[in-house]
């Protein structure tokens, strides 16, 4: 049986473009018969490259790290138009950053940006320092806002965050190569998938500047209550999607005095 032939046994959907991935990447016949094993026992393909491909950027993806999914090019893109027109540089902060990658592709698209970014994982901390070295980027470990400096309290000009959303109960039903292969920490929202999403708006608010802007990626059907959400915590959301990316975002505006 050829790779594809078994890759595509496997439920690879896109067989042919990961064989030649995969055969890019072995330095010899045994390599490549041990990444090809890999990943028909279920390895996503970004962990065995050791790279996601997001938003034209090559991103380093280590064993163990949230995967960057194309959907979330939607909060790349809003984040790139809200900071045009923005004072240069302005600063965006990415929580619950993983690999850095939303942080990297709005770096690359909006210009000049002074950056920071948080994660609780060493690991996610490790790549998105890599990931980030390119624009200067400033990568924090620890909760949410926690590890933040002080010196950028109210002026966070864009806070982005692809906080984890998908509801405790429904864990069990993602893909194996999600829920065996990625942290559930990156992945479990709780309850109704929330409350991660919760904390962030409830945190984001003092670190924005006037007129400042959170931008966090959720489902379409949890969109009315992640906007109730940031209302409650003294935003302007809008609910932008994209049917192309499959995608649904909130966004929340800091109003011109402090909450």
């Amino acid at each position: 049986m050829s790779i594809v032939e078994r890759l595509r046994a496997a439920g690879c959907v896109f067989a042919e473009d990961e064989a030649r991935l995969l055969t890019a990447a072995a330095d010899a016949p045994a390599d490549l018969a041990a990444l090809v094993a890999r990943r028909v026992a279920g390895e996503p393909l970004e962990h065995l490259l050791g790279w996601a491909e997001f938003c034209g950027l090559r991103i380093a993806v280590d064993p163990g790290v949230f995967v960057p999914r194309r959907r979330t090019a939607l909060l790349v893109r809003e984040a790139v138009t809200l900071l045009a027109g923005r004072p240069s540089p302005p600063t965006v902060v990415d929580m619950c950053c993983g690999s850095g990658a939303l942080a990297a592709a709005v770096a690359a698209a909006a210009g000049p940006v002074t950056v920071h970014a948080t994660d609780a994982d060493p690991a996610a901390v490790r790549c998105a320092r890599r990931n980030l070295a390119p624009a200067g980027g400033h990568v924090h470990q620890g909760d949410l806002d926690a590890p933040l400096p002080e010196s950028l309290r109210g002026r966070v000009d864009v806070m982005v965050a692809n906080v984890p959303y998908v509801p405790t109960a429904a864990l069990a039903h993602l893909p194996p190569e999600a829920r065996d292969h990625e942290p559930r920490a990156a992945l479990d929202g709780g309850a109704d998938g929330l409350d991660v999403l919760r904390r962030v708006a409830a945190a984001a608010p003092t670190w924005l500047a006037p007129g400042g802007h959170l931008l966090v990626e959720t489902s379409d059907r949890q969109a009315p209550a992640a906007a109730a959400a940031f209302a409650a915590a003294g935003l302007t959301p809008r609910v932008v999607t994209d049917d192309t990316l499959a995608a649904t975002a909130v966004v929340g505006t800091r109003g011109p005095t402090p909450p």
